[in-house]
């Protein structure tokens, strides 16, 4: 096109007096930005995304939004703030130097009456707050005073639910994490070496795998007091191996790129030809297997704590409540609700897995 000249845009300037309509130069995305897009077009999977991050923002401020404490009260001209000290009854005219109780009638009415106001919480209970003042036997079903019931203990479920699902994302999290820092690294060392090396850690697996895991746990749980932390710790030695098959295939093809070949050429050493050549062309498998992990992890503190295997008493637990509703069969609530927050949990997760694994398939074409 004579008299024209390129400038740097995607539209090319047109001379004055120059008719033809401007050249639209396409600009190429990143592979990121294309899987980005197609998961977007994902409306399920996509939606998924949006509700579970949303949950997961309110369990992560569920002090916040369910509390036995107030956020602030103003008694006598002083503002005090419970949820960051505990004060004592006697601070808001009180009789006994035990620490206040704000769910007690007398008390929540000398500091909202006159001038004075508490500020709640929209669930005015926290996670291990007993309901004294509901004239139902526990467990109470759903009511004014307890929105969804409570439990055998007289805890508030709602409560429960939102604490215990913070802990079962939390801990499918962690151990999602660790899963994929030692399958990334094991499964990286086979695929990349091959050879004796391979074959070592494959029959160190198999031995691994054999091993009956339910039963260790029962063995340990016996041994130690059940907590958090060792189930993370004997969770995490079992749950590694299979993200490593997966990153072990990815390494074997990709170490016989040409790009490999080029930088062993260069005399690019093995740690950086692995790290920062093949690791990143690999990582299409650990993406997309991450929601999954995530989910088992979920199930799998879930089904341990029902078994009366997993954290300790009085931590709430989605697996705990499930518990208690096959024991109570008449308290319908209890099952229920905790069977609704677990059913949706996982299914967010497969519908992120799945929109995840279409978008990163290299076979899917832009539309």
């Amino acid at each position: 096109m004579s008299g024209s000249t390129p400038v740097s845009s995607s539209i090319e300037a047109i001379p004055v007096g120059q008719t033809e309509p401007p050249v639209v130069v396409s600009v190429s995305q990143s592979p990121a930005a294309r899987a980005w897009r197609r998961f977007r077009r994902n409306r399920l999977g996509f939606t998924s995304l949006v509700i579970f991050c949303v949950l997961v923002a309110m369990s992560l401020f569920a002090e916040l939004l369910s509390n036995d404490k107030p956020i602030v009260v103003r008694y006598d001209g002083h503002y005090y703030f419970p949820m960051v000290k505990e004060y004592p009854e006697t601070t808001f005219g009180g009789d006994f130097p035990s620490p206040a109780d704000y769910l007690n009638p007398d008390l929540n009415r000398r500091i909202t009456s006159g001038d004075n106001f508490a500020l709640y919480t929209l669930n005015r209970y926290g996670s291990r707050t007993i309901s004294y003042y509901n004239p139902d036997p526990f467990p109470a079903p759903p009511s004014a005073m307890n929105w969804l019931g409570t439990d055998e203990r007289g805890r508030d479920l709602l409560a429960q639910l939102l604490y215990g699902f913070r802990l079962n994302v939390l801990f499918g999290v962690s151990l999602m994490a660790i899963g994929v820092v030692l399958g990334v690294i094991s499964g990286a060392i086979q695929g990349f070496f091959g050879g004796r090396t391979d074959l070592a850690f494959q029959r160190f697996i198999e031995i691994w795998e054999s091993m009956p895991e339910l039963y260790l746990l029962i063995i340990f749980s016996a041994i130690f007091t059940p907590s958090v932390g060792l189930l993370l710790i004997l969770l995490s030695l079992f749950g590694w191996t299979g993200l490593s098959q997966y990153v072990r295939a990815e390494f074997l093809r990709n170490r016989q790129m040409e790009y490999v070949k080029s930088a062993r050429a260069l005399g690019v050493g093995n740690g950086r030809i692995m790290w920062r050549h093949i690791l990143p062309n690999s990582m299409t498998p650990v993406v997309t297997f991450l929601p999954f992990r995530m989910s088992a992890a979920i199930l799998a503190l879930t089904s341990l704590d029902f078994l009366g295997l997993g954290v300790p008493p009085g931590t709430p637990s989605l697996g705990e409540l499930l518990s208690q509703g096959k024991q109570n069969l008449d308290t319908w609530w209890i099952a229920i609700f905790a069977f609704l927050v677990l059913v949706m949990t996982l299914l967010l997760l497969t519908f992120m897995g799945d929109a995840l694994r279409d978008a990163l398939d290299p076979r899917k074409a832009d539309q």
